[in-house]
């Protein structure tokens, strides 16, 4: 993409979510995603019913009079977009393709820390971790973020979710809030899903199409797996064809949605061709 063209949607994914996280997003982000710390805040003399475990016993042992620590909850927060990038995310059959979707709410995350003062990093992945982004604070290094959303380019096409969670639990050593936001077109990732979110708060937000989860009968159709390049004829018009698809889609779902529920997952389903922003406001209100 050329720098001038690149700048341009920049500039205007900037505008149209810089205004959705302000005036909408903001105050339900400031509620759902709290700091899990508790940070030191000072000393006070103790009084009737305090935790004798707060007794901070080298000011008590000079002052001769007995002092408890004051804790504060930690407001300030780690973001971590975990992005999936593998090849079945250029597919879209209404309104947008997954990737532009993806780019939005990333984008409408990321601008949303400001208004909380916290940072946010980015993991890329495909059946690999393609580029890691350290968290940081500020406008500047949100647009840096948007920039490689729009430009970047995977060496694979692949999905591998558990590499990327393992990557994510060892490399991110303080706890974060992170939001993966794919369509989840692997399996096997729930031992890798489980172990995460026992040291991070994991979010879950899936991308997907309606074509994606049933047939029309619009005849013979050449369909392609963006993932692995293989192409085959399907026969639309035929009822069963349809029929069998939709038994099949309909027990992917199932299976997904039962290793977010067993592995504690918050986690939404957002259609390309669907406002992203009812479910993301759904999704911050179950967590207040």
């Amino acid at each position: 993409m050329e720098t001038t063209e690149l700048l341009k949607k920049v500039r205007k994914i900037e505008i149209k979510t810089r205004g959705l996280s302000k005036h909408i997003f903001a105050g339900e982000y400031h509620s759902a995603f709290k700091g899990r710390g508790m940070a030191f805040s000072e000393v006070r003399e103790y009084q009737y019913g305090d935790d004798i475990r707060n007794i901070d016993w080298n000011v008590t042992a000079r002052f001769n009079k007995i002092y408890i620590k004051i804790f504060e909850e930690e407001r300030e927060m780690t973001v971590i977009l975990m992005i999936d990038f593998s090849g079945s995310k250029d597919f879209g059959s209404k309104k947008r393709f997954k990737d532009e979707l993806v780019t939005e709410i990333a984008a409408v995350l990321s601008f949303s820390t400001i208004h909380n003062n916290d940072k946010i990093g980015v993991i890329f992945f495909s059946d690999k971790v393609e580029k890691f982004i350290a968290p940081k604070k500020g406008k500047k290094h949100i647009l840096h973020i948007i920039r490689e959303l729009l430009n970047f380019k995977p060496d694979s096409n692949k999905t591998n979710i558990s590499e990327a969670l393992r990557f994510l639990t060892n490399a991110i050593k303080k706890r974060c809030t992170v939001f993966i936001i794919s369509d989840f077109m692997d399996k096997n990732f729930s031992k890798a899903l489980q172990i995460a979110n026992h040291k991070h708060d994991i979010i879950a937000l899936q991308i997907y199409d309606i074509r994606e989860e049933e047939l029309k009968p619009i005849g013979l159709v050449k369909i392609k797996n963006a993932e692995t390049g293989r192409e085959m004829w399907i026969n639309t018009s035929n009822r069963k064809v349809r029929k069998n698809y939709a038994k099949y889609r309909k027990k992917i779902n199932a299976e997904l949605k039962e290793t977010f529920s067993k592995c504690g997952i918050d986690n939404t389903k957002i259609r390309t061709n669907e406002d992203y922003i009812k479910p993301l406001l759904r999704l911050f209100k179950t967590r207040t």
